[in-house]
């Protein structure tokens, strides 16, 4: 063990030696290491006498007896185990599309090409797992010291509460993988696929890839998830969930904004050649076009998997928790678990059964269709999994719950306050296609106004559509919330003996956001497999390969159309990013909404259930009050670092490619060329990383410290301020995405003044699409789930303590954390190096 601590600390040393100078990075480890020793210092001197072994918050979250309450004839624990089937089930759904994805028939020259990003995007993870562990060093040394130092828990205990923060991370990492090796399967063959001219298998392909990924990570996350809750004993399965949780949003917060980071430096930096060089899209030549295509998985594979991983178990994890602290009838808190369980796996086999159903009408319909819009079936998808899921929670609830605390009306009130969230999981991708889709009114007014004006009122426009689409996505989202509020208010706190019920039913509302899983991250998916599929037919040069018609024909019986295929590829990229832009108001909407129900846990720990100090929860209390100010300067202050480290990535790489690209001399880009734009985009992402993580972990540390008050105010303003600014941004960005698709696809414009103009406003858009929007989600969950440990680490502090250690640390703290602030810009500017 110590030799692995010294190889493990040695390791680190390496890397973080890397992303600072040495004396940089002298300064920094000395801050880091005084602070944590002192700390745990003042904990470990306190005598045990002195430290309170009563436990509260997520240390006393215990398991009812599943088998106490009989479901169907059978008792609950029975039944999950059942459940347990059907994760296998969706298990062998993705592994069987895995398949036949990998056996699809795809010609050599593309099949090089995917398997190069594929290597890429494989260096690039295992360099972000390695990442992750140093990351995850911070958290489980706050585990530790919390569980172990103040809580007095034996070692075995603590142990395992780490062990499953590693599998939330393992989990976040391990579909993230899995998405990269489906999407690299996908994009060749999909490439491939267009050469005959044919629309359908274009759209097939990228969508069975999306629902592989889907299916995979929401039945691996419900089999660990049901493995907690069946396996393990019941006074541990609390702060296990709390673990795992808090794991798998560290993998998502650092998979999402480094792979943010990553994919729009490379991005900005393939595209503005175009405008430099008059190249065409994904120029073989260009040596930014393959980490482009690497950065297409990283940001948009891997983020959206380790999100949507992260952001089906959290909800989970906060309805678990509300449920164990605001329900105080053992029997009805089975009836509820068990119903939330039951309805997850139902939700699976609706999306299953709503893509055969989809899959059936759009074969019949576009199968030898010349033309099709590709958004038209995708669209279908998703309001058809929307109304199975809906019919499938009004029967199931029925069945699982039709009597709840001697009420026999509460199953449908709450299958109407999920079926609320279900809705919002359709009908908010409706809005967003209104604001980003190439056949929607903003998006050709953004094209219309670079007509005459340029980039300077495209842009302009494109701010004017992310604007438009906060207010109508954010009163959706109200009016959703208070139908399932008026739900609430009929009997259900009396019925289910449950303290806030409207809280409750806001968790549910999340929850049916997530209703449609699967179909919501194969849609998402849809968007890089397309991306990729363009660029992988380009790099190919398959057009310049000798007989290549010929050879085609005798090998996969096949007639060629290079020029329709071009098209084809480029239409559906357009609607890839319609629906990459539809999925993200749907996980921030969770994280919001999720977040209000994990945000009450730590009220009902901090007021010992509502019957202490909830005269604090108001205006009127000035801590509070500052809180919600406060929140608001770490949503803008994360927005511009995430921004700065993309833009002084994209400036290097711009460098080096300006300097390096060899227009005359060869067909394509060197691979030491492309490794080196990769190289670039790695370092960037990982040092941008690096100082918002710790900005955001010692940041949470110092508003928990400084009062718990303050820290609630500051929790509930991240979630408000951080919904308006990611729907926004992410909302703009797509805009300008697409804007440039119509001058490439309808109007036949490219290597034009209008062309270039919509390139730049699309180089803006980058960072705000897929950089700082996407990654709000995982920091406003990270932060509440830490949160949860950090406020009941400084409240045992200060009832043993008092609160002149708490504002000391605090002060000490928000010194470290101010000063990886101040470097995420003054440290990441151009030529700081």
């Amino acid at each position: 063990m110590r030799t692995w601590n010294a190889s493990f600390a040695s390791a680190g040393y390496r890397f973080a030696k890397n992303l600072f100078s040495k004396k940089q990075f002298a300064k920094t480890s000395a801050t880091l290491a005084t602070l944590l020793l002192l700390t745990a210092g003042y904990a470990l001197a306190q005598p045990v006498a002195q430290t309170t072994t009563e436990e509260g918050g997520e240390a006393a979250l215990k398991l009812p007896d599943l088998s106490s309450v009989s479901f169907l004839g059978m008792d609950g624990h029975r039944l999950l185990m059942i459940g347990l089937l059907f994760c296998v089930f969706g298990l062998g759904f993705g592994m069987v599309i895995f398949m036949r994805l990998k056996n699809l028939p795809v010609h050599r020259s593309m099949r090089e090409i995917s398997e190069l990003i594929y290597e890429t995007c494989k260096t690039y993870l295992i360099t972000q797992g390695k990442f992750l562990m140093l990351l995850w060093a911070f958290i489980a040394a706050i585990i530790v010291l919390y569980f172990g130092v103040l809580r007095h828990f034996e070692v075995p205990r603590v142990v395992i509460i780490l062990v499953f923060s590693l599998v939330g991370i393992a989990g976040s990492y391990g579909v993230a993988w899995f998405g990269i090796r489906v999407n690299t399967f996908a994009n060749s063959r999909t490439a491939f696929a267009s050469l005959p001219g044919k629309p359908y298998p274009v759209y097939q392909i990228p969508l069975e890839a999306g629902m592989s990924i889907g299916m995979m990570l929401i039945s691996v996350e419900l089999l660990i998830m049901l493995f907690i809750l069946l396996f393990i004993p019941g006074d541990y399965a609390g702060p296990c969930f709390i673990g795992f949780a808090i794991g798998e949003s560290l993998g998502a917060a650092a998979l999402r904004i480094a792979g943010g980071i990553f994919t729009k430096i490379a991005d900005i930096g393939a595209d503005l050649m175009k405008i430099v060089f008059k190249i065409k899209e994904d120029d073989a030549r260009n040596p930014g076009v393959i980490a482009d295509c690497t950065g297409d998985n990283a940001g948009d594979s891997v983020g959206p998997s380790a999100d949507g991983f992260e952001t089906y178990g959290v909800t989970g994890v906060a309805l678990i928790t509300f449920i164990l602290l605001g329900v105080k009838d053992p029997a009805i808190q089975v009836q509820l678990l068990v119903w939330i369980f039951v309805m997850r796996i139902m939700m699976l086999v609706a999306s299953a059964l709503a893509y055969f159903i989809n899959g059936a009408i759009a074969k019949a319909r576009y199968g030898n269709a010349n033309e099709m819009n590709f958004e038209t079936p995708l669209t279908s998808l998703v309001w058809i999994t929307s109304i199975v899921s809906i019919i499938a929670t009004y029967i199931v609830s029925s069945l699982i719950i039709p009597n709840l605390g001697g009420d026999t009306s509460q199953w449908w009130k709450l299958a109407s306050i999920i079926s609320c969230g279900t809705l919002a999981g359709a009908v908010i991708p409706e809005l967003v296609k209104a604001f980003t889709s190439v056949d929607s009114r903003h998006v050709n007014e953004v094209v219309t106004s670079a007509k005459e004006g340029g980039a300077s009122l495209g842009i302009l426009s494109g701010f004017v559509a992310g604007n438009f689409s906060a207010y109508w996505l954010g009163l959706t989202m109200v009016g959703l919330m208070s139908v399932a509020y008026l739900f609430s208010l009929q009997g259900l706190g009396a019925a289910a003996t449950m303290i806030a019920a409207p809280v409750f039913a806001f968790g549910l509302v999340a929850f049916g956001f997530l209703g449609m899983g699967p179909v919501t991250i194969a849609v998402d998916s849809y968007g890089p497999v397309t991306d990729n599929a363009q660029s992988v037919y380009e790099l190919s040069l398959i057009e310049q390969v000798p007989n290549v018609k010929a050879e085609i024909k005798k090998d996969f019986n096949m007639d060629v159309n290079f020029e329709r295929a071009k098209d084809l590829l480029e239409e559906n990229d357009g609607a890839g990013n319609t629906f990459k832009a539809t999925a993200k108001p749907v996980l921030i909407g969770t994280a919001v909404v999720g977040a209000t129900t994990m945000i009450f846990s730590i009220i009902m720990a901090l007021t010992n259930g509502l019957t202490t100090n909830v005269d604090k929860l108001s205006l009127l209390h000035a801590p509070f009050f500052l809180g919600l100010i406060t929140g608001g300067a770490m949503i803008y202050w994360f927005t511009g670092a995430s921004t700065q480290a993309v833009t002084t990535g994209a400036y290097r790489a711009v460098e080096f490619i300006k300097a390096n690209i060899k227009l005359d001399s060869a067909e394509k880009a060197s691979v030491a060329d492309s490794k080196k734009v990769v190289e670039i985009c790695t370092k960037y992402a990982q040092k941008g990383m690096f100082n918002i993580f710790l900005a955001v972990f010692f940041g949470t540390l110092t508003f928990a410290f400084v009062e718990p008050f303050f820290f609630i105010g500051y929790l509930i303003s991240i979630a408000i301020f951080g919904l308006y600014q990611a729907i926004f941004m992410a909302n703009a960005g797509a805009a300008w995405d697409n804007a440039k698709k119509i001058v490439e696809v309808k109007l036949k414009q490219k290597g034009t003044p209008l062309h270039d103009a919509t390139v730049i406003g699309d180089t803006v858009g980058d960072p705000f699409k897929d950089t700082s929007s996407v990654a709000m989600n995982p920091v406003i969950k990270f932060t509440t789930l830490f949160g949860l440990l950090a406020v009941e680490l400084a409240v045992s502090l200060t009832r043993d303590q008092g609160t002149g250690l708490t504002h000391i640390l605090a002060l000490a703290f928000f010194a470290v954390s101010v000063f990886f602030v101040y470097r995420s810009f003054y440290g990441m500017r151009i030529g700081s190096e």
